[in-house]
């Protein structure tokens, strides 16, 4: 096994084992939750009543809850710790992946360079004859026409923010929907899936200037005073305003096509950034895990077809209608000015 998959290995492993803590969290959560409703209840029956005996058999009641809180909270505070360490590790694995990259990276452009330089030795060598001039120059032909037919390729930038304070999104499912959905479209290599999770503030322009997306995916929470949930370096929520994802987009735009805002309340995010990208889409109130996750990975099943934006969006939004979700409503589609989103196609394969 390869380096970088033994880090990506444990990368997901850790993950896995912060969701099981997340998990756990919410049990202990609930258990508080009933318990309180407990003695909320037997409070009420100790004011409605004047028998003695049934209000001291509540107030034991009450002691004996009051016991089971304590040890609830007891527990939430040591898988609160548990998750602390958990996403410090997750934290050093992914440092450890990006390193493994990089260094990947280095290697492959070392190789590049000696093949370039070998090719080039070679050309000098072919061209110390006529005849050889000549079958050089058919063959470069050939090999022109050869990448005129090679589809333009666009990279698509999974931005997955799901702050430990917030309630829990199924991101990994939606990102796994839209990967499977892109590998069955007709023009698959065309399009590459890029994922970030965890996503902080400094990790946004980083990210864009290392992948250089055709398109942007916010993926999590939004708040409805028009701001998008990112996350802090101890995985609790950060708020990031619509005037900031604005002037980022703005100082970004080169390249990128589309933003999609997969989040609650961001339509007039989405509504903002279209002054600098050819279309953006947003949310115009709160929208459900579920319909989230349809409507997207239709949008680049669509995309991947080389359909245009327009008649992409509108075969999402016909998804949930068949599924029988009554959200198709609530996403909007937002073009700059002087474009027509049905011309708009991001995924066109030169004949």
């Amino acid at each position: 096994m390869a380096l970088i998959d033994s880090y990506r290995n444990t990368l997901t492993t850790k993950r896995n084992e912060l969701t099981k803590l997340l998990n756990d969290k919410a049990k202990e959560q609930k258990k508080i939750s009933d318990t309180s409703e407990k003695i909320n209840r037997a409070n009420e029956t100790i004011s409605r009543t004047k028998s003695t005996t049934t209000i001291q058999s509540k107030l034991r009641e009450i002691t004996r809850y009051d016991k089971e809180l304590a040890d609830y909270y007891k527990k939430i505070a040591e898988i609160e710790t548990k998750i602390g360490k958990k996403n410090k590790e997750i934290q050093d694995a992914q440092t450890k992946v990006d390193k493994e990259i990089v260094s990947i990276d280095k290697k492959r452009i070392a190789e590049s360079d000696r093949l370039r330089k070998e090719q080039e030795q070679n050309l000098r060598n072919i061209s110390s004859t006529l005849q050889r001039h000549d079958n050089l120059h058919t063959e470069t032909r050939y090999k022109i026409e050869e990448l005129k037919n090679i589809p333009e390729k666009i990279i698509v930038l999974f931005l997955a923010s799901n702050p430990i304070d917030q309630q829990q999104l199924r991101l990994d499912e939606e990102a796994r929907s839209i990967s499977e959905m892109i590998r069955k479209s007709k023009h698959r290599d065309s399009v590459k899936f890029e994922t970030c999770w965890a996503v902080q503030p400094i990790d946004l322009l980083q990210a864009i200037n290392e992948y250089k997306p055709s398109i942007i995916h916010f993926s999590g929470h939004g708040s409805s005073n028009d701001e998008i949930i990112f996350q802090t370096q101890d995985g609790k929520t950060k708020i990031v305003s619509k005037e900031a994802i604005v002037q980022t987009m703005m100082a970004s735009s080169d390249g990128i096509r589309i933003v999609f805002f997969n989040t609650c309340y961001s339509r007039n995010q989405a509504e903002a950034v279209s002054q600098y990208v050819e279309a953006t889409i947003g949310m115009n109130t709160s929208i459900g895990d579920k319909a989230a996750r349809l409507f997207s990975s239709q949008f680049y099943s669509s995309i991947g077809f080389g359909l245009s934006v327009k008649k992409s969006f509108d075969q999402a939004k016909s998804l949930l209608m068949l599924e029988g979700i009554s959200e198709e409503d609530t996403p909007e589609l937002f073009t700059k000015n002087g474009l027509n989103a049905e011309d708009l196609i991001i995924v066109n394969p030169k004949k």
